[in-house]
């Protein structure tokens, strides 16, 4: 092959490997180019606020922090009865998927907690609203040491029990519910051994069979489960059953003061005489 040929073959050659090298440069600065922008969008749109979104109070049953464990927020490292808000350690554990909001102090994610983000005021905690409660009677009255009189107190001077609600409860569950509390290898110290999202109606301490003069210091020496009785897999509402407030007119089958109150164990029948043992005031309410 003459020289001459040969030198033109070898400058098309480079000539080719210049051009396409050259175009892979240009375009893999325009995949860069495109990837940094569509980063930049991303960063842009996680520091604007949401369309629609709520910053003046924290959501427990939102999208992304329903799916996260208690214990990720709720850091349980003693029996105190108020938990530990979060938050409280730079930020931690919020900042693992909000620092980009965190960076920023104009951004509304702080009114969540603070009043004032410059000065740092927090907001007093709210009133939950969002939280219901999982108590099973049934397996609690299986354990050993555990009562009635557990958790349930003389109230409005002996008339009623107490029913153990906010904060305050606490302090009775926690006896067993202490910080990496396990039983039968299970943890029952988180928060979600107990409560669930969702409404939650407790249970009143002002019952129906109060109206009628009854008083659970007058019969302390009758035991619970001669009045009550506890249902097991029942909804919370329904764990507990309690006696017809009735003596005269009560269903026979049904567990009623007359069970008691028979004429035989105690005053009954039809001897309407101590009306006002039962009975207050003029009118019947039953």
């Amino acid at each position: 092959m003459p020289i001459q040929r040969m030198r033109k073959l070898q400058l098309a050659l480079i000539s080719t490997v210049i051009v396409a090298t050259l175009g892979y440069v240009l375009q893999s600065g325009a995949t860069t180019a495109s990837t940094t922008t569509e980063a930049e969008q991303q960063q842009q749109q996680q520091s604007q606020p949401a369309e629609g979104l709520d910053y003046s109070k924290f959501l427990h049953n939102s999208r992304n922090h329903a799916r996260l464990p208690c214990l990720l927020c709720h850091r349980r490292e003693s029996n105190s009865a108020r938990p530990q808000l979060p938050g409280q350690s730079q930020h931690a554990p919020c900042t693992g998927c909000h620092a980009q909001q965190f960076s920023n102090t104009d951004s509304p994610i702080c009114t969540i907690c603070h009043t004032d983000v410059k000065s740092g005021a927090l907001k007093s905690f709210p009133r939950l609203k969002s939280f219901s409660m999982k108590f099973d009677h049934a397996r609690h009255m299986k354990m050993q040491g555990v009562n009635c009189a557990t958790c349930h107190r003389p109230s409005r001077g002996g008339v009623a029990l107490s029913i153990p609600a906010g904060f305050n409860a606490h302090v009775t569950c926690y006896r067993c519910h202490s910080p990496r509390a396990q039983s039968q290898g299970r943890d029952i110290s988180s928060c979600s051994t107990c409560h669930q999202l969702g409404g939650y109606r407790r249970t009143p301490e002002f019952a129906q069979a109060f109206r009628v003069g009854f008083s659970h210091s007058r019969h302390e020496k009758v035991t619970c489960t001669e009045c009550h009785q506890i249902r097991a897999g029942m909804p919370q509402g329904r764990q507990v059953t309690e006696p017809q407030p009735l003596n005269h007119h009560a269903t026979p089958r049904s567990q009623s003061c007359m069970s008691c109150h028979d004429g035989k164990r105690a005053f009954g029948g039809d001897d309407f005489s101590v009306c006002k043992r039962c009975h207050t005031g003029t009118t019947w309410r039953f």
